[in-house]
Parts: structure tokens; sequence; C-alpha cells
């Protein structure tokens, strides 16, 4: 009955309006004030302690580094590498978009960064190339939302947060799935592109490609940077994102020269304030976890599955059900920190590996991300593109399906997601 009334009146407090985090706050107050004789001093304790975790600096960090390259020329530069590479196929301006998505997911860590950096530059591009403007919104909208499956990413740092995973480990294991579904979204790029006959770039010379990347080898560089230094044990995944950080600013300022120092205190204030709002639902979710553990609602909840017979493979399409439906009225953000705490017990439980269940929590986000009505890559491809969000809804379908059933094989095959951190002994 508890855990009853804190979801109907989380639910009822979004219904009205109220940003997420405000509403986990004050559902999490009300409890406490009204239905428990939890000491009122164990909150203010709790939100501070919440919020001490060494990992959590992560996100400014991979948030700073993210607007440092999207306002310093990086997109631009990493779009003219992946045209040279694959603009000779069908739809090829289309294929580069992914490549670029991918590519720049690799250094951003954001899905709506990604979409914003690359396809300001691309839509453009394909118009004038004569590519109908569905195509290329449903391309750059779904394929953004790479950005936070293919490491670094903040979803997985969030997650990690919430359930106390490795966030290395998480990172390793985004790498496989990530290059599967931008393949996935690159053949169907070519498939439609093929069907209905669109353009094609004249084949780059290798003198054109060498040019390409050697213009984006320092953008690019990045990822070693970052995923060499963890991987190598030179820094921790935090310090590695404050390293991310430092050499974006030194790439986008002193190397590209594209992003002036005027500008910088602008980018700054930007991240900050990205940062605080995140922060700020870190805390409130924080609260809702230790309310939900203190009245043992993950624990009630496995029992029950566990008493009911239910398995692993019941459990997961329970999961991946729930998390799509609560994309419709959440943003990620705040699904994984709502969600992670309650869902985790219970896949533990029942043997499933946290660092799969981190992998198909975070596809199951990618997906909520690319449709209505709070998908925030819909909303900023909409302010891209000019176009409706119905519009664009339609537009995202062939590629959302693709991602539907790549999140399907994320579930149902561990080893697409394990084999890399096994092999090397991250788990």
């Amino acid at each position: 009955m508890n855990s009853l009334i804190i979801f109907v009146l989380l639910i009822a407090l979004m219904l009205t309006g109220m940003p997420i985090s405000i509403s986990l706050g004050l559902t999490v107050l009300t409890f406490l004030f009204t239905m428990t004789n939890v000491p009122i001093e164990s909150v203010a304790l709790k939100l501070f302690t919440g919020i001490e975790k060494f990992e959590i600096m992560a996100i400014p960090f991979f948030i700073l580094a993210g607007n440092f390259l999207t306002h310093g020329g990086v997109a631009r530069r990493m779009i003219r590498f992946a045209t040279a590479m694959v603009g000779h196929w069908h739809g090829g301006l289309g294929l580069a978009g992914v490549v670029a998505c991918a590519l720049f997911a690799a250094i951003s860590g954001s899905s709506p960064a990604t979409v914003i950096a690359i396809g300001s530059i691309l839509m453009p591009a394909m118009i004038n190339a004569g590519f109908p403007k569905r195509f290329g919104a449903g391309i750059i909208t779904t394929s953004g939302a790479l950005g936070i499956l293919i490491p670094p990413s903040i979803v997985m740092v969030m997650y990690a947060v919430a359930t106390n995973t490795s966030v290395g480990a998480l990172f390793l294991a985004g790498v496989m799935p990530g290059l599967v579904l931008a393949t996935m979204l690159g053949l169907t790029t070519w498939w439609r592109a093929r069907k209905n006959n669109y353009p094609r770039l004249p084949t780059a010379s290798w003198r054109e490609r060498f040019l390409a990347f050697k213009d984006s080898f320092w953008g690019l560089f990045l990822i070693v940077v970052v995923m060499g230094g963890i991987y190598t044990g030179i820094f921790t995944p935090t310090e590695a994102a404050a390293m991310a950080a430092v050499y974006a600013f030194i790439v986008a300022v002193f190397v590209y020269k594209d992003l002036s120092l005027k500008k910088v205190p602008k980018v700054l204030l930007d991240s900050a304030n990205m940062s605080a709002m995140l922060l700020y639902i870190i805390t409130n979710a924080v609260l809702f976890s230790f309310i939900m553990a203190n009245e043992n609602i993950p624990q009630h909840l496995a029992q029950w599955l566990l008493d009911m017979g239910f398995g692993s493979v019941i459990f997961l399409l329970a999961v991946n059900l729930l998390l799509l439906m609560a994309g419709n009225v959440m943003e990620p953000s705040s699904i994984v920190l709502i969600m992670a705490p309650i869902l985790f017990p219970v896949a533990s439980k029942l043997g499933i590996d946290p660092v799969h269940f981190g992998i198909m929590m975070t596809v199951n986000m990618e997906v909520g991300m690319c449709h209505p009505p709070v998908g925030l890559n819909l909303y900023v491809a909409s302010g891209i593109t000019k176009m409706g969000i119905t519009e664009l809804t339609v537009a995202v379908w062939p590629w959302l399906l693709t991602m539907l059933v790549f999140l399907v094989l994320v579930t149902y095959w561990p080893p697409l997601s394990l084999w890399l951190p096994h092999a090397f002994g991250m788990i």
C-alpha cells in the first residue's frame, strides 16, 4: 500500500506539469512527514551523502567537454572525414551522418549535444544535395541517440551512481553494442537510399581521405585520451572526464581556434546550468531511493516475482515495457535514477549481470529520446529542421523500428555487452 501511495503521488505531481526533480522532492517530503517516523535530520544527511560520490564529478566534466567540442568546430571536421569515407555509397551524406554521430558520441557523452553538433551542419548540406528533409531528420534524430550508448556516457555514469556498478566496466560494455547499433542504423539508411535512388557523392581519393582524417585527428584523439587513459589505469573515469574537459578546451581554443576566449565564459555558464539541473535531479532521486529502501519495496518486488515463478526472460521483457512507457513521460536521467534502485536488486536476485542490465537500460533510454511526447532528440531536431514533432515522429519510424530490434538483441544476448569487459578482466 505504501509503495502504491508513493507512485500515485509522484505521477499525480508530474501530471500537473511540475518538473521531475521537484515532483520527486515533494513526494519524498510528503511521505516522510505523514506516513513514517524517519527523523528529518537523516533526510538532510542523506541529501549530502547521496551526492558525495566521486563518480558524480564526472557528469559536469563530460558536459563541459561536450560543450567545448560542440562550439569548437570538431563536428564539422568529423562530418568531412565521414563523408570522405562513405559518401560514395547510396545515401552518402546520410551514411556520413550516422558515422559522424558515432564518432562525436565517442567524445561527447550526450545525445542532444550530438544531434545539435552534427545536425546543424549536416541537415542544410543534405537538403542542398537533394535529399528529402524527412530522410535527413530521421537519421540525425536516431543516430544522435548513440551519444549515450557509445562511451563516455552521462547516462551510464548515473546508472553507476544509482547501483554502485563500475563505470569503467559499463563504458567498455557500451563499445560493441554502440558499434552494432551504428551499423544497423547505417544499413537502414543505405537500404532506404538505395530503394529511393537518393544522391551519392563522388568517390574521394585516398589523399582526400587522409587530409580529412588529419584535419579531424585532434578531435578523434580525445577517444584515445579518455578510453585509453581509463583502461591503461592512468586515471579513473572521473579523472578521465576532467582530462577530457581540459583537452577539449585546448583543442577548441588553441588548436582549431574555432572558439574564441571571449566565448569561453558562456560555454562555462551553459555547462554549469546543465550540471546544476542534473545534480538537483540526482539529489532528489537519492532521497526517493532512500524511501524505497526504507520501505523495502525492491525486496518485496523481487520476492513477489520469485514467488510467482517469473524467470529472467519475463522480467527483462517487463522491464523493457516499463522503461519504454516511462520514456513517454520522463527524460533519461530521471528514469535511470528512479527505476535503477528499484529494479536492480530484482535483477541481481534473478542472476542478471549488473553491467548487462545497465546497457539494456541505456538502450531503452535511447529509444525514449526518439519518440514523443518528451523525446529530447525530437525537440532538438525540431529546432534544427524547423519540422513539427508529429512530422518528425513519422520521419524517425524506420530507424526507430531498427532500434527496437536492437533492444531485443541486446536484452536477450548478454555476450554482446559482456564480451569486451570479460576480455579486459573488468568483470
